[in-house]
C-alpha cells in the first residue's frame, strides 16, 4: 500500500465527479478500486457503520436467514458491518468489475452480480430480499433517482431498504428529487419509513469551499405486506 493522504483523497474524489458518462464512472471506479479501502479510511467515511447501526435496531426478522442485497456494493464495506451485527448472507451488485473482484476476495459475499444501475435492470427476482441496502451510491451523477423504485420491488413484503445520501451543498438538489421520491412512493402505499437519521459529521468535505465535515441521512423504509 501506498502512503497516500488526504490531499491525494480530495483528488481523486473531485475528478470523479468530473466523470459524468457511466463509462467514465466504471473506468473510474475499477482504477480507484485497489486504493478504495485506505482512501475512504482517509476521508473517514462513516456511511456503512452508519447505516448499519440505524437499520439494525429495525429489523426484527431471523438474521442467520435473512438474505441481504447490497447494491452498489464497492469492496464490501457495508456487508463486513452488518456481519459484526449478525446478517450472514449477501448478494453483491456493483457496476465495476475491480470492486467486484475485491468484494469477492472478502468471503462475505453468496453471489456477485455486475450491473449499471439505472442503465441496466436490477439483475434479482423481485420480491427475493429480507434487506436491500443502498450505501454511497445515491448522490448527484452516479444513480439515478428512479432505482429506488427497482430497490423496493426487489424487496420482500414486510421486508427493509435502507438508502444513504449525502446532504452538503453540491446534492441538495439531487437529495431533494429523492426524498420527493420516497414520498411519492409512501404515498403510493408500496412502503412506509420506519427511521431518517440525520448525520452532521458524515465524511470530510472534499469540494470548495466546503470545511471539516459533509452531513448526510440514512432512510429506512419498510416494504407494505400487502
Amino acid at each position: 500500500m501506498s502512503h497516500r493522504t488526504f490531499e491525494d483523497v480530495k483528488d481523486v474524489i473531485l475528478s470523479a465527479h468530473k466523470n459524468t458518462e457511466a463509462g467514465d464512472k466504471v473506468g473510474f471506479y475499477n482504477t480507484w478500486a485497489e486504493n478504495y479501502d485506505q482512501d475512504v479510511g482517509l476521508l473517514d467515511y462513516r456511511a456503512p457503520s452508519l447505516a448499519a447501526n440505524c437499520l439494525s435496531p429495525c429489523f426484527h426478522g431471523d438474521r442467520v436467514t435473512a438474505v441481504i442485497l447490497d447494491v452498489a456494493c464497492g469492496t464490501g464495506l457495508v456487508a463486513a458491518q452488518l456481519k459484526t451485527m449478525g446478517f450472514r448472507h449477501f448478494v453483491g451488485v456493483d457496476g465495476s468489475k475491480g470492486m467486484l473482484e475485491l468484494a469477492n476476495k472478502t468471503g462475505l459475499y453468496q453471489d456477485l452480480k455486475q450491473c449499471m444501475l439505472g442503465d441496466e435492470p436490477l439483475p434479482v427476482q423481485a420480491g427475493q430480499f429480507d434487506v436491500v441496502v443502498i450505501v454511497g451510491a445515491l448522490s448527484d451523477g452516479q444513480v439515478p433517482v428512479r432505482v429506488i423504485r427497482e430497490l423496493c420491488q426487489a424487496t420482500k413484503p414486510g421486508g427493509y431498504v435502507c438508502m444513504t445520501t449525502r446532504g452538503n451543498h453540491d446534492n441538495l438538489e439531487y437529495k431533494a428529487a429523492l426524498e420527493h421520491e420516497l414520498e411519492l412512493m409512501e404515498g403510493a402505499g408500496l412502503w412506509g419509513h420506519v427511521a431518517i437519521t440525520e448525520v452532521e459529521d458524515w465524511e470530510k468535505a472534499v469540494a470548495e469551499p466546503e470545511k471539516g465535515y459533509i452531513p448526510g441521512v440514512v432512510y429506512v423504509y419498510r416494504k407494505s405486506s400487502q
